[in-house]
């Protein structure tokens, strides 16, 4: 199914990624010279810890959009219908709300850690932290390889470019820029692929829902789609969904494959340093707030796109096989038959945009847990800031260019995205409740960590491959990517290493933790709850009233949540802004230390012994840092 020339796909690749690369250093230079700030190792990795809500949010939209969030979303709504585009977007959404938790957790426990295995180390130990390096690091390879492999399947798919350039192109844009930037560079290409992603968005639902002249489709109004789709659904009925029906929220495929996006998502967003790299980049205030709303705004993504697109692939009754819907292919079909060529291309760009925004999040986090956890941990603690640089830029360039290759060696063993969605989730799942417990309870000891991990990860393989065999007789990577045991995988995963770890009673929590507690489960239940519950009155097939109502909620959800991506980042940093436009630089800044200056890990993670008196430069004994038991980490919050 090809649509484009090759050489427009070289093109996108190509010329795409230089010109990122040459605006995201461009930008970088602008934030040295005119905002004041340091290039050096801690800003590398930690851009300043001073990145404020607006950005932290749209850094977690980007970082969220995988390939795989743009192309699966649509292809469940295809197959289920409008249910699939919610299950899709709750699935994935109550996880990054409940970061939120986490985020302002490790800001008030350890707020100039660099890792969260920094943290692993000193309250669990080195058994404990090798244990975790190798669950977070095959999360992070596992993650890239995904985003790598989906993007590249699809870009040869459309346009004949050679798949083995496709994986060695992606990645090597990306390590241009974030060798130059590091993390300020991810969060710079984050906002601006994320405002790209959005108006694309916006163009499709303008182009399905809105009467035009310009496309050639028998769509243009709520109306036209919902006829279409009641006499596609007469014509072939879901198997599994009430009468059949498109327009329902009883489906049984749709809710299945909601609690295996839910279960999976734990372990992608627990243990990939990524997240916790932007929670440790936060300013104290903006770190569950940038969470929450990254939570809100991603959600639109999923859900504006997937209703628009999926629902016009299945208005449109587009002759598409089994295995053109398993490549993932309905969007670039739908957007073909919208708008021709150039629809394509849209899609195309996104799909570039979404890969390589989440792809530099990756590379950045996997250089952190290398130069920090490794490097300076085992190999040369006493490390000066250059030398941390130039390791942390030497690991991007390095994993960059291995992903690549393992990528190509994937695709010839006949590995797709959709296996590899499989496994993510229940090799790593394992690592949420240990994790958790770190930063949230101080009575589990470091075997019970360990055990949890392992036994968890082992136990959810076990679960897996079982359940494969008894439901299918064999084991293929077809079979073992199927719905029934991938979730069986995914809950025992969480589950088993949740009762290896124990119960414990949870320390007394702060104001702000409390805040960011009932607002991830208030919206959480909210989303992935009430919603659904709700729908259900609306009975098997919606009312042209009802489907009116989802519609427009999903534009309004998508087209104000673009707004926010677009503006928000921009209102936060006037100053900056006004100071470029004016040319006044600022050369120097007060806020962060040079790298040189910065004190050694273990200084900057303070030990429990020096727990002591407000006033002394230490946590107050009634606070929570005060009251955590020997081997925790104890470090002062910020006034």
């Amino acid at each position: 199914m090809e649509f484009l020339m090759q050489g427009t796909g070289y093109a996108i690749l190509v010329g795409f990624g230089a010109v990122f690369a040459v605006v995201t250093v461009l930008a970088l230079w602008l934030d040295i010279n005119f905002a004041g700030h340091h290039s050096n190792s801690e800003n590398f990795q930690t851009a300043g810890r001073r990145i404020k809500t607006g950005l932290i949010s749209v850094d977690v939209v980007s970082h969220w959009t995988w390939t795989f969030t743009l192309l699966q979303s649509s292809t469940v709504t295809f197959k289920y219908g409008a249910c699939g585009a919610f299950w899709f977007s709750a699935g994935a959404t109550l996880q990054i709300m409940l970061f939120g938790v986490m985020a302002i957790q490790i800001k008030r426990k350890a707020p100039n850690c660099h890792t969260i295995l920094e943290v692993v180390r000193l309250r669990w130990g080195k058994p404990a932290h090798l244990v975790f390096f190798y669950l977070f690091f095959i999360n992070n390879l596992f993650i890239t390889s995904t985003l790598i492999v989906g993007a590249s399947s699809v870009i040869t798919t459309l346009t004949g470019v050679s798949l083995e350039a496709s994986c060695i192109l992606i990645p090597l844009g990306i390590i241009i820029y974030c060798v130059a930037g590091g993390l300020k560079a991810a969060f710079i290409s984050s906002y601006m692929h994320s405002v790209i992603i959005f108006a694309v968005i916006a163009a499709l639902i303008f182009t399905v829902f809105v009467p035009n002249s310009t496309t050639n489709t028998t769509l243009g109004s709520i109306s036209n789609v919902y006829n279409n789709l009641l006499v596609r659904a007469e014509a072939v009925p879901v198997v599994g969904n009430k009468d059949g029906s498109l327009l329902t929220m009883y489906s049984v495929g749709g809710l299945e494959f909601g609690w295996i996006f839910f279960a999976t998502c734990f372990g992608w967003v627990w243990a990939d340093q990524g997240f916790w790299q932007s929670a440790i980049a936060a300013r104290p205030e903006a770190a569950y707030k940038g969470y929450i709303l990254g939570g809100l705004l991603w959600f639109a993504v999923p859900f504006s796109m997937a209703t628009t697109i999926g629902l016009a692939g299945l208005a449109l009754d587009l002759p598409m096989s089994t295995q053109e819907i398993g490549q993932a292919l309905v969007p670039p079909a739908v957007a073909y038959h919208l708008l021709g060529k150039g629809g394509v291309i849209m899609i195309v760009i996104i799909i570039f945009m979404a890969v390589t925004s989440s792809g530099s999040a990756e590379l950045v986090a996997v250089s952190s847990l290398v130069s920090y956890d490794v490097y300076k941990t085992y190999i040369n603690p006493k490390a000066t800031g250059k030398q941390v640089l130039l390791v942390s830029r030497l690991t991007v360039l390095i994993f960059g260019l291995f992903s690549g290759v393992f990528c190509i060696g994937l695709i010839h063993a006949g590995i797709d995205i959709n296996w590899l969605f499989s496994v993510i989730g229940l090799l790593v799942a394992s690592v949420f409740p240990p994790i958790s417990f770190l930063l949230i309870w101080n009575a589990v000891p470091s075997g019970a960590a360990i055990a949890g991990a392992l036994g968890g990860q082992f136990l959810a393989i076990t679960a897996w491959l079982s359940s494969t065999h008894i439901l299918s007789g064999e084991l293929t990577t077809i079979t073992t990517s199927q719905n029934g045991p991938s979730l069986s995988g995914n809950i025992t995963a969480i589950v088993s290493s949740a009762i290896v770890d124990g119960d414990v009673e949870s320390p007394a929590m702060k104001r702000a933790y409390k805040i960011s507690l009932w607002w991830a489960f208030g919206l959480s239940a909210v989303t992935f709850v009430i919603w659904p519950l709700l729908t259900l009155p609306a009975g098997a097939t919606w009312s042209k009233g009802y489907f009116t109502f989802w519609i427009i909620l999903s534009i309004v959800w998508g087209l104000v949540a673009g707004l926010v991506v677009t503006f928000y980042p921009l209102i936060e940093s006037r100053k900056v802004i006004i100071r470029i436009l004016t040319c006044r630089p600022k050369r120097s800044t007060h806020s962060v230390p040079s790298s040189s200056s910065l004190p050694s890990d273990d200084s900057t993670l303070a030990s429990p012994k020096k727990v002591g008196k407000e006033g002394n430069g230490v946590a107050p004994p009634d606070s929570i840092d005060a009251k955590l038991a020997p081997g925790d980490i104890s470090i002062q919050v910020p006034r």
